[in-house]
This record gives C-alpha cells, structure tokens and sequence, in this order.
C-alpha cells in the first residue's frame, strides 16, 4: 500500500484492542459474582474516570502525534524534542493543578453525597484518593503515546495496550478474591496505569534514539503557542468528547444506582467494543494521513476515501450480526447478572456504532487537515442537547432511555461532522480551480 495506510499496522492496533475484550469476557462474570453489582458498579465508574483523565494533557497528546508527524513529513527532525519537552512540561502542569482540585474534593467531604448502599465512605474515599494519583500518570502517557503514534510504533503501543487492557480487567478479578474492599481493587487500576506510564516513556525515548534525536529538556514560548493552535480547540473537544461518552453512566449512577449502571454498562461494552476495527484503522489513519499531507493531498484523500468506505461497508455487516446475536451473547456470557431491558440497550446501541463508525474516520480525517475547530464546535452544540436527553430519558425510561439519548448524540455528531468534511472537499477543490486559473 505504499505510503498508505499499512494494514500491519492496523492488525497491530487491532491486536491490542482485541486482546483486553477477551481477558474482560472470562473474567468480568466471575468478578461481578464475587464482589456484587454496586461494587462492580464503582469499578466501571473508576474506568470511566481513569479514561477521563487523559483529557488532562489538554489535547496536548494528539497535537504532539499531528505535528511531529507533520516535522517528519517535512524532514524538519530538529525541532521535534524542543516540542515534546515543552508538550511534556505543559502536561505535568495541568496535572498537578487537576490532582490539587480532587484534594479539595476530598477534604470538603463531597463524597459523602455519592449514592451507594454497602461501600462505605472510608472506602469510596480512599478509592477516589487513589484515582488522583492516576491523573497525572495518564495524562503524561497520552503524551509520550503521541510521540510513538507519529513514529507509527503501533506494535510497541498495541503490545502495551493488550497488557494494560489485560491488567484493567484482571488485576481487579485478581484482588477480589482476596479482598472486596474497593479501594484495594482501585489500587490496582492505579498500579497498572504507574507500569504503562514508564513503558510509554520508554518507547518514546527509543523512537528517538533511533532517529538520532538529541532529548533536550527546554520550555518554549513559541512551541506553547504551536501546540495550542492545534490543541486549543482539541483541548475543548477533550473535556467534551470524552464527557459525552461518559456521562450516561453517572447520569444513570445519580437518577437511578450504581446497580443500575452494571445493567447498563455490560450491554453497552460489547456493542461498543465492536469498534476495535475503526478505531485501529482511524488511529493508523491520522498520523499517515498528517504525513501524506504535507507532501500529496491528492494520494492523502485516496487513503482516505478507501478505509471510509471500507468501514461503512464493513461495519454495517458487523453491527448487523451484533444486533442480531445480543439476546444470546448476554444470556451465554451475563445471563444471571442481566434482563431484557440490558438486552433491548445492546440492540439500540448497534444502531449508534455503526454512525459512531463513520463519524471516527471523518473524526480523524479533519483532524489530519488540522481542522480541530469545526469537531469542538460540533461537540458543544451535542453537549447540551445529550444532558437534555439523558436526563428525560433516563427518568422516563431507565437505561433504555440512557442508550437512546446516545444513539441520537451520535447520530446529531456523525451528521456534523458528514457536512464539515464536504464542506472541506469543496473548499480545496475551489482552490484546485483558483490555483489553475492562475497558471
């Protein structure tokens, strides 16, 4: 495939994904089992923050893979380390600003609010304490991560993300059957995340060193300012974008139990989970498509336009079978822990993978043109609409209501996101037109 996007590297990607959903599918039952829905509840929630965190770097992380990239497009290797030592110290700063407001979270006693029925306020205290530290671990991983996604090392990231996904499930499995107490199970969260963040490190360091790069520890007005003509509008779809996938679950934590969010949450991951596909081919897509750029626009969009139509063709067999099959994946994997309305969530949530599908690749593919404005912009306009919803939904049909007030967010954002991208095929090719007039 040339300078396309290679298909080993999407089998890697792939790989790393696929491997975490099988170690979750043998040891999640056994795990909700030994320490009760409420408890599994609060773990899926503790997840949910962990995933959260990385929105710390502020878009950081992905500016960090679209311009180094863009450096080695250009053959501009030099300027490289300045801007990840820079990215990194940014990074470290928001951190500890943000692990400094979860202390005054703490030390107002604002968890005490939190509904629950048998974990205690020592233990959900402890656990939120331990969350904290995983914060700033997060955060810096997403940024050296950004450093190996544009050397595209998908292999040395996919080998660490099948051990992390692995540890994400079977570490807490592994501590429940000595102890349920959830702060011991969110250490173990936390000391998976401490492995990954020195892995990371270590794999961007090599990538590096193989590139004849001298690291350099330097701060950078003019690098800052770099970074956040990216990543400003990125930061914005960072606190947003993983908030709308998010929120429905504490939505349904708040208006319903943490029960209630195990009902939810099963059905939700294995349609979801479906996307391992589409996201190893978008997240292969924008570095090689930020490097394409740079050089040949023309062979950029034929890249482009191929894995889109792939994934649409693609998904739509995948999502169909997945509909079809829901009732009995549940009852064979889940049967005592779920009933029809966790079923009818799977069904309903098929619907949104697949325009969840489409709108990654377009995600990805103005994203590679530097266009992060018109992505934040849609995901302010979903935001108030999708709390809207959920809260309606939710209270007037439980966690049905919650999976189609999602289906309909992702519907509004693949639908934006559909137009912005014509709108940017007609705008190059008006210039196209204007370029050859001239000549």
């Amino acid at each position: 495939m040339g300078n396309g996007v290679k298909v080993t590297h999407i089998l890697w990607n792939m790989l790393g994904l696929l491997f975490p959903l099988l170690v979750a599918a043998i040891s999640i039952p056994s795990l909700i089992e030994s320490i009760g829905l409420e408890r599994f509840g609060f773990i899926a929630l503790a997840w949910a923050a962990i995933g959260y965190a990385s929105i710390l770097d502020l878009g950081i992380g992905r500016a960090v893979t679209q311009k180094v990239a863009s450096y080695i497009g250009a053959n501009q290797h030099q300027c490289i380390s300045p801007l990840v030592s820079t990215a990194l110290t940014l990074t470290s700063i928001f951190s500890v600003i943000s692990l400094f407001a979860v202390i005054v979270f703490l030390a107002a006693g604002l968890q005490e609010y939190i509904p629950r029925e048998d974990v205690t306020n020592e233990e959900l205290t402890w656990s939120i304490a331990l969350l904290a530290l995983a914060i700033p671990l997060q955060a810096l991983s997403a940024t050296y991560k950004g450093v190996n996604e544009a050397y595209l090392n998908f292999k040395g990231i996919s080998v660490l993300r099948m051990l992390l996904g692995a540890a994400n499930f079977g570490l807490p499995f592994i501590v429940s059957m000595y102890s349920q107490n959830l702060s011991f199970l969110i250490a173990s969260l936390v000391v998976s995340r401490l492995v990954a963040f020195f892995v990371y490190r270590a794999f961007a360091n090599k990538q590096m060193d193989e590139a004849n790069l001298q690291r350099v520890f330097v701060f950078e007005l003019s690098l800052v300012r770099e970074l956040f003509t990216f990543s400003g509008w990125v930061t914005l779809s960072s606190v947003i974008g993983p908030f709308l996938v998010q929120v429905d679950r504490f939505f349904i934590s708040i208006l319903l139990s943490a029960s209630a969010v195990t009902l939810y949450v099963i059905p939700y991951e294995v349609s979801v989970q479906s996307l391992v596909v589409v996201g190893a081919i978008s997240s292969v897509a924008f570095p090689t498509i930020s490097r394409l750029l740079t050089a040949d626009r023309l062979q950029a969009s034929a890249v482009f336009k191929r894995w889109l139509i792939i994934v649409i063709i693609g998904m739509a067999f995948v999502c169909g079978l997945l509909f079809w099959l829901m009732p009995y994946l549940l009852r064979l994997w889940v049967g005592q822990f779920v009933d029809d309305s966790s079923i009818l969530v799977g069904q309903i949530m098929c619907v949104g993978v697949y325009l969840n599908a489409i709108g990654a690749m377009l995600y990805a593919w103005l994203h590679a043109n530097g266009k992060t404005k018109i992505t934040a912009l849609a995901h302010c306009i979903e935001l108030p609409i999708f709390v809207g919803l959920l809260y309606f939904s939710i209270s007037q049909w439980g966690i049905v209501g919650a999976a189609i007030a999602w289906v309909i967010r992702v519907l509004l954002d693949t639908s934006l996101l559909s137009l912005a991208t014509l709108s940017l095929a007609k705008q190059h090719n008006a210039n196209s037109e204007d370029a050859l007039d001239v000549s």
